[in-house]
């Protein structure tokens, strides 16, 4: 799984956080912050903001994907939010699902994995990519 995690972190361009807030005071912004000034594109998607960390957020990662292409989705939700979530990951065809520290759902990350999605669950991306020295 470490290798897998690294090679997701080297390749990916761009990351779709979900529930991506304009708060600064916020996990899901200072997390998106760090990726961003590391070279990451971010898209927001979030239907309360137009905009965060100076790019458009998308109220749905459908709507995002029309316009993006979409290497990682990051999610900032509770993990009663996680099985839809999946759903539109698979729908879409994207190729990588990221759970935030404490986003656990077991059923909808198999799923995902069955799909074909790399999943890693209950980790900081934030965190990760420091442990890796990227």
């Amino acid at each position: 799984m470490e290798d897998r995690v690294l090679q997701l972190l080297k390749k990916a361009k761009t990351i779709a956080v979900v529930g991506l807030s304009d708060d600064a005071s916020k996990p899901s912004f200072g997390v998106s912050s760090y990726l961003q000034d590391r070279g990451y594109r971010i898209v927001p998607i979030n239907p309360q903001v137009s905009e965060v960390l100076g790019e458009k957020a998308y109220p749905s990662l459908r709507e995002a994907a029309k316009h993006e292409k979409i290497d990682i989705v990051d999610v900032f939700r509770r993990p009663d939010a996680v099985p839809a979530i999946v759903d539109e990951v698979l729908e879409l065809g994207l190729p990588a699902l990221w759970l935030q520290e404490t986003v656990v759902h077991e059923e909808a990350a198999e799923k995902a994995r069955q799909a074909g999605v790399v999943v890693v669950m209950d980790k900081c991306i934030l965190k990760e990519h420091r442990r890796y020295g990227l």
